[in-house]
């Protein structure tokens, strides 16, 4: 009895594991209710192959987790209060053991494993546990209850700072620092914003994507109802480490979610910085990405994700509505639509890549997938039948500027071929 009211007298629960271990004479491992590792016995050393994996990777192994669920007996657990005894699965490296669900106010909170692969438990073993597992519940939930609360604060802290509500970085950082909230001397914010709300789910595998990541980089995030805001912590000497960073969880994301669903998002990348008071403006040029991605729809990669690659799309938006405003069409444009309506040319396409490959007539040819003397042939049938001059700079710029709204806005697209008939 006097183990038992030491036990239930802890509040430390890896105290209370070690105790447990000690009273049982075997290696005791308690999870949460995903089976994530929350406490092991320290004193212990024979854990079986799986319990190592679960020590290891502070998680119990996604193979054992479907076994459990398929034999009913994680079912049991939330429904019974009583130990159950799981026998061996010697393949897996699972050896004989007893679990008992750990509850708080009749809900599950976690798993107590205790492995008895020597001898079995004797039934006072077994009352024991059952006696001493609810106090184990109640220490589960206040751990996660006080975490809860203090990522509650970090999320709240960061928010203010996006949205500039911090009379002076002083303050904020006296802040941070009784949140535990770790501030970045270099950093980007990245904004993933989904194109639709029925791909909201999306933002479910984007959180388990940024788990992952973080397991070996640093970075804060945020979710509001369609969007994902992610702070890249870079390395406080080392210039782009933190747009690095997001350059490489971008293409996680992109190999762990596949293709498909990967351009079901709008992601924006501001600009890296190394002074908290430029943590919004990272922030507001993250979201100028995604509201130009957002106008004109772009094609998969077509348009930069970087702010600071975003160059003359800035512009498009205003572009269009000074156009739309005044009815106003580039009269070569027209022709060109004209012409290949009407004969079946590419013309328009040949510009647009022409002009995107800044002239280089042997990567524009490539790309089109056509030989040097076709390219030529074209570009002579364009300098002909509009007022095109291609030493003027100007000019490029804006029908390229022109382009690409009449690529990747519909509506603009559609109002060109109308005037053009």
């Amino acid at each position: 009895m006097e183990a038992k009211e030491t036990i239930l007298n802890t509040e430390d629960i890896h105290k209370a594991t070690d105790l447990i271990s000690a009273e049982l004479g075997k290696p005791v491992i308690i999870e949460n209710k995903n089976f994530e590792l929350v406490s092991y016995s320290s004193t212990f050393e024979d854990f079986d192959q799986t319990q190592q994996k679960t020590i290891l990777s502070k998680k119990c192994p996604s193979f054992i987790i479907d076994r459990l669920k398929k034999e009913g007996i994680v079912s049991r657990l939330d429904k019974n209060p009583d130990p159950i005894r799981v026998h061996p699965i010697e393949e897996l490296g699972f050896h004989q053991r007893v679990v008992i669900g750990a509850k708080h106010l009749g809900h599950t909170v976690g798993y107590v494993w205790v492995q008895e692969s020597d001898r079995w438990m004797e039934e006072d073993e077994m009352a024991l546990l059952e006696e001493v597992t609810p106090h184990i519940g109640q220490l589960i939930h206040h751990m996660y209850a006080k975490t809860n609360a203090k990522e509650g604060r970090k999320e709240e802290l960061l928010w203010q700072l996006l949205h500039h509500e911090y009379g002076s970085e002083s303050q904020f950082r006296h802040d941070a620092s009784l949140a535990d909230l770790g501030i970045p001397e270099r950093f980007s914010v990245v904004v993933f914003s989904v194109t639709a709300p029925q791909y909201i789910n999306l933002l479910e595998y984007l959180e388990e994507t940024v788990h992952r990541f973080k397991r070996h980089r640093s970075l804060y995030y945020l979710t509001s109802e369609f969007q994902m805001v992610l702070v890249l912590e870079g390395k406080s000497n080392d210039k782009f480490s933190s747009r690095d960073l997001a350059r490489d969880f971008i293409d996680s994301v992109k190999y762990e979610i596949g293709e498909e669903s990967f351009y079901h998002f709008l992601i924006g990348v501001g600009k890296e910085y190394t002074s908290l008071y430029y943590m919004r403006k990272s922030f507001l040029e993250a979201l100028e990405v995604i509201e130009t991605a957002n106008f004109i729809g772009p094609r998969p990669e077509s348009m930069p994700r970087e702010f600071s690659k975003l160059g003359i799309y800035r512009y498009v938006a205003a572009l269009y509505e000074k156009n739309s405003s005044e009815d106003y069409y580039s009269e070569d444009l027209l022709i060109l639509i004209k012409k290949d309506a009407e004969k079946q040319t590419d013309l328009l396409r040949t510009l647009e890549v022409y002009l995107a490959n800044n002239g280089k007539g042997k990567q524009t040819a490539q790309e089109l997938f056509i030989h040097p003397n076709t390219l030529n042939y074209r570009i002579k049938q364009i300098q002909e039948i509009t007022n095109i001059d291609f030493a003027d700079f100007n000019m490029k710029a804006y029908l390229y500027t022109e382009l690409l709204l009449l690529n990747n806005v519909d509506s603009y697209y559609q109002r060109y071929k109308a005037a053009s008939l």
